[in-house]
């Protein structure tokens, strides 16, 4: 019989692979991104991701929402095991490398107006007063608790740039799909495994494949704070060279940030 998982078993075995090789692959490859702005882009979103995700996370593991075998931990901080706090950063950096791999060059021409704005905001707000109204029932807190916590994200990502992002649907929808359906799969042995445990009892009982729809969602949403936030790095910082007149000057954003990606590009370089 198979020797059961443990958290950092999981991560070794399912998530670090694919991240070495997209990684070795980027480094291999000339992409059609700039690798300072991309590294900062990929800084800042995995530290997001561990200061918004760890109050979260910490409270549905108090609440029962989900748990973890017997064994299957190192050890804690704040109300979350070491091996989530890992699966924040991780898998920010394998769903950005292969987003690199695949988003192409920035699209020229595309205009986002104030009423854009508006509407991206409303329709993140949408998403969150729908997972308020799924909390307040037992059956349906999971996938509440999701909606809730990610429209606030969405509304900010949708209302700085959804008509760019509907533009290259196309490769936002491949940078998102190939990921989600790869970590979909992991997780869905790691719960047979017995890993981690989703409750019946916050859970609406609905699976694809043995996975619930909860967890599905939770990697869809994910991964899409990933792809969009670094799409929308990339177009809003082209825009701000446009607006200064002369792309090789006057660009106080971008070269701040390339000024701090300094350190992340020579590292990837050698």
């Amino acid at each position: 019989m198979p020797t059961p998982l443990t958290y950092l078993q999981f991560h070794a075995l399912f998530v670090v692979p694919p991240l070495v090789l997209l990684a070795v692959a980027a480094w291999r490859r000339r992409l059609a991104v700039d690798r300072s702005v991309a590294g900062v882009g990929l800084a800042v979103i995995a530290l997001l991701a561990v200061v918004y995700t760890t109050p979260w996370d910490a409270l549905l593991i108090d609440r029962g929402v989900w748990w973890y075998g017997d064994g299957r931990v190192a050890g804690w901080a704040f109300g979350v095991p070491v091996g989530e706090f890992l699966f924040f950063v991780l898998q920010p950096a394998l769903t950005a490398l292969w987003t690199y791999h695949v988003v192409g060059p920035v699209v020229k021409g595309v205009d986002h107006s104030r009423a854009d704005w508006v509407a991206g905001a409303l329709a993140g707000a949408a998403v969150s007063l729908v997972g308020l109204a799924l909390l307040t029932r037992p059956s349906t807190l999971y996938l509440g608790a999701v909606l809730a916590w990610s429209g606030p994200v969405l509304a900010l990502q949708w209302a700085v740039g959804w008509r760019y992002l509907l533009r290259t649907r196309r490769r936002v929808a491949l940078a998102v799909g190939v990921p989600t359906l790869y970590l979909w799969a992991v997780d869905r042995y790691a719960i047979a495994d017995g890993v981690w445990v989703i409750s019946d009892a916050y859970t609406t009982g609905l699976a694809i494949a043995g996975l619930p729809v909860e967890e599905m969602t939770f990697f869809l949403v994910t991964n899409l704070f990933v792809v969009q936030g670094l799409v929308l790095l990339r177009w809003v910082l082209a825009r701000w060279d446009r607006a200064t007149g002369d792309p090789d000057r006057d660009r106080p954003l971008a070269t701040a940030l390339e000024r701090a990606g300094a350190g992340v590009t020579r590292r990837w370089r050698r």
